[in-house]
């Protein structure tokens, strides 16, 4: 009395398609294998960090291209320098790579952030901040901090 009734999509989703074309050749696997290095470097560009982090994970291919271009690496790193530019400009201005430049910077970027959002602003001891991540910050960017708090 229960009858199923099964949708018009779902059966066609258990066809498996072809991604072949019709002349029989088998296709490529994935874009990187038939577009020049140059492409996939500009697709891969588009990634924020962590986006370029897993693409690295997928296949060799990808991690290598991903870890040969420093330019897939310069977008995140201006993100960053969004909100440490000081530190950003200075190892830029170092000789660093984009990408160490991000590394170095990532974590820094996301703690300053939280604190100039107020998200520490009624900690009331240092157990408090147990298991959160935290990094060495410098004078400057203190003073910014607790004029944010003053602001507020």
């Amino acid at each position: 009395m229960n009858a199923r009734v099964t949708s018009p999509a779902f059966l066609a989703s258990k066809r498996r398609a072809s991604l072949r074309p019709t002349g029989g050749a088998p296709a490529p696997e994935n874009f990187a294998e038939t577009l020049p290095t140059e492409m996939s470097v500009k697709i891969f560009g588009e990634l924020d960090a962590g986006s370029l982090c897993s693409a690295s994970r997928t296949c060799k291919l990808w991690h290598r291209i991903i870890a040969e271009s420093d330019a897939v690496w310069r977008r995140p790193c201006l993100l960053v320098g969004a909100v440490c530019h000081r530190e950003v400009d200075g190892d830029r201005r170092d000789g660093l790579s984009w990408k160490v430049t991000l590394v170095k910077n990532y974590t820094r970027s996301r703690v300053k952030r939280d604190w100039l959002r107020g998200r520490y602003s009624n900690v009331r001891s240092a157990e408090e901040l147990t298991g959160r991540k935290m990094v060495p910050l410098d004078a400057e960017t203190w003073g910014e901090i607790l004029q944010a708090e003053l602001d507020r």
